[in-house]
């Protein structure tokens, strides 16, 4: 069986495929053995290692330091915002095991990271002297995509930038002073 060469679909015809070829072509992306998930390849990481570094590079030039929260979110937090995060509910996955034993609670896999973050930030938040907190992360977000899914547009799992502040005052100010 030979492997075509070249993109077989127009642009202008089939807009989707069209994509999906150049993205797999190039040899960007490839797809995981499970649906809706896939592989980064060299060239296509080392496209996201350069947006990162440049975008990092802005972010701490504006005051912002890097943190990592974890990949578990309690199912308790996000009932706290539960307005905030409705729309996400039909695409979370959920952990309820750790081996053998049923866990007390249901952890989500991040869907994204506010209700995780704002439980920090209410308890580093003590005065006006605190702030501004300038906070980013850099992680991985996963979402059972219910839709059909694209290379680096729409996947169950992919990497994400969050930028997570808060400011004393409305107007924002990224310097500490």
């Amino acid at each position: 069986m030979s492997k075509e060469i070249g993109i077989t679909v127009k642009k202008a015809e089939d807009l989707s495929e069209w994509y999906t070829q150049v993205v797999t072509k190039a040899e960007l992306a490839d797809y995981a053995p499970m649906k809706g998930f896939m592989v980064l390849r060299p060239y296509g990481y080392s496209i996201w290692e350069r947006i990162k570094e440049w975008l990092d590079r802005k972010l701490k030039e504006s005051g912002h330091s890097n943190a990592y929260f974890p990949l578990f979110i309690p199912e308790s937090y996000l009932k706290k915002e539960a307005e905030h995060f409705k729309g996400f509910t039909p695409e979370v996955f959920w952990v309820t095991e750790a081996g053998e034993n049923k866990l007390s609670e249901r952890l989500a896999v991040r869907p994204t990271s506010e209700t995780i973050v704002n439980d920090a930030y209410s308890k580093w938040v003590r005065s006006w002297r605190d702030l501004p907190l300038l906070i980013n992360l850099w992680n991985s977000v996963l979402r059972s995509e219910i839709t059909a899914t694209r290379p680096f547009i729409r996947t169950s799992e992919f990497l994400w930038q969050e930028g997570h502040t808060v400011h004393a005052t409305k107007g924002m100010r990224t310097r500490r002073s």
